[in-house]
């Protein structure tokens, strides 16, 4: 072996090592994906606004409305508030069918500016009527206890809740999921079995969701509505939560179940607009935060996490490409010279470090499915197996997708929303499978 492949190797086992050893705090974190927050029965029923942004969502909404008939909680403490853009929207008469209260907000280019006309619209009396405002897509179904379940989520002391989310796809036949939204499922346990648990432990807001996502009447007085608008205004949410100190829960006794692409097109395009909408965030609060933690000597978690949570991950990735690089680049200028180092380059710095990161990855994701098994046991066991070997490569695109978002924020341009192509199901008949998941699920945790 030549020296320079040891150098290399030597270099890129010291960084690895190092990379590790930094995001060991987050690895010992896992631990908390295993354990679930303590339950609490609500001594009162507090009424809850349910917030359906639904602009142009006729031909899907039936599904979430069958479930909202479902809800076991007292209907006379739930009111169900429906935001389109067009008076002539076919979801108007669908809603108001239902009982629903629509309010059209024609100046909307975001979900933010739906939602924040959603509450302006209301009086100061309809305002401090609700205790909370629960936030849901209009392709979503609710498990007939989640209104329930957030009532009880209330006995804790927080300010916003994140709920559990399952993929609406598996409500479904088979062929209403996919490899990729298998894996675009996978995402939700990584993100809040596998962080926010943590997160919750160490007072660090969480990564949260616009989807399936509680705030206190409180947080919407104290700011005044809703301000956000970038593509990403739950990670928006986030970051002021930092600088308002708003505390957040997850939540995994109620259960929202999302509707997740099928195709890769779709998902990479959600991704892109995802990882947009962070740097778009970033832009707009990192100086304030740094401002604010400069100002005060020392940093909170969740200030460390924001500033320096992901070093060790970069750190890693990048180590790990510059050493595969390298290794391509090596084993080409030795067989050229018909030298045997070739195959040191080739084995050492081309497929080791590649087999690391995809062993660590595959690790990850198979944690993160067993800490959230339940969301996936309608999938055949070689469903599960070919979702956990792909993961790992679907969790590597986002390295691609990291730096076609960086381009976006350079040139001050916005990644192309186009509506994502809806799966039909029998909405009575989806309604009921949740209620059924839901009872599987209870007699088996009984």
């Amino acid at each position: 072996m030549s020296v320079l492949v040891r150098n290399i190797l030597l270099v890129y086992g010291v960084l690895s090592l190092l990379a590790v050893l930094l995001y060991l705090p987050k690895i010992l974190g896992f631990r908390y994906g295993f354990k679930k927050p303590q339950y609490k029965r609500a001594q009162e029923k507090r009424k809850i606004s349910v917030i359906v942004p639904a602009r142009g969502e006729s031909e899907i909404i039936g599904d979430l409305f069958a479930s909202l008939k479902q809800q076991t909680y007292d209907h006379a403490f739930f009111d169900v508030n429906v935001i389109v853009k067009d008076a002539d929207d076919p979801t108007v008469e669908l809603a108001k069918e239902f009982g629903a209260r629509v309010f059209v907000v024609s100046e909307q280019h975001c979900k933010g500016d739906a939602l924040d006309g959603y509450f302006k619209a209301l009086s100061k009396e309809e305002l401090t009527s609700y205790a909370a405002f629960a936030i849901v897509d209009a392709d979503a179904v609710l498990a007939p206890d989640y209104l329930f379940e957030l009532n009880n989520a209330l006995e804790h002391d927080y300010d916003i809740y994140l709920t559990r989310k399952f993929a609406k796809n598996y409500l479904g036949e088979k062929k209403d999921r996919s490899l990729f939204s298998n894996c675009s499922t996978l995402t939700w346990p990584m993100i809040d079995d596998l962080g926010n648990l943590y997160r919750m432990q160490k007072d660090i807001p969480l990564n949260l969701c616009g989807q399936g996502m509680m705030l206190r009447r409180k947080v919407i007085e104290e700011i005044g509505g809703w301000p956000y608008r970038t593509l990403t205004e739950d990670y928006e949410l986030k970051l002021d939560s930092l600088l308002r100190g708003f505390k957040s829960m997850f939540y995994p006794y109620a259960i929202i179940y999302t509707e997740e692409a099928l195709g890769h097109r779709e998902n990479y395009t959600r991704r892109v607009r995802w990882l947009t909408g962070y740097s778009q965030c970033d832009k707009k609060y990192k100086s304030e935060i740094k401002r604010r933690a400069k100002e005060r000597g020392k940093m909170t978690n969740g200030e460390k996490e924001y500033f320096f949570g992901v070093v060790p991950l970069l750190m890693f990735a990048v180590t790990t490409i510059v050493t595969m690089l390298s290794g391509v680049g090596l084993a080409i200028f030795y067989a050229l010279h018909r030298d045997i180092n070739w195959f040191y380059a080739s084995w050492l710095l081309l497929f080791m470090p590649f087999w690391v990161m995809y062993t660590m990855l595959f690790i990850f994701s198979v944690l993160a499915m067993y800490s959230d098994r339940d969301a996936f046991r309608v999938l055949s066991g070689w469903e599960k197996f070919g979702m956990l070997l792909f993961n790992p490569f679907y969790l590597l695109e986002y390295i691609p997708l990291f730096l076609s978002s960086r381009v976006y924020v350079h040139k001050n341009r916005t990644p192309a929303w186009k509506q994502t192509e809806r799966i039909r199901y029998e909405s009575e008949n989806v309604a009921e499978r949740a209620a059924e998941s839901r009872k599987d699920e209870q007699r088996k945790a009984n």
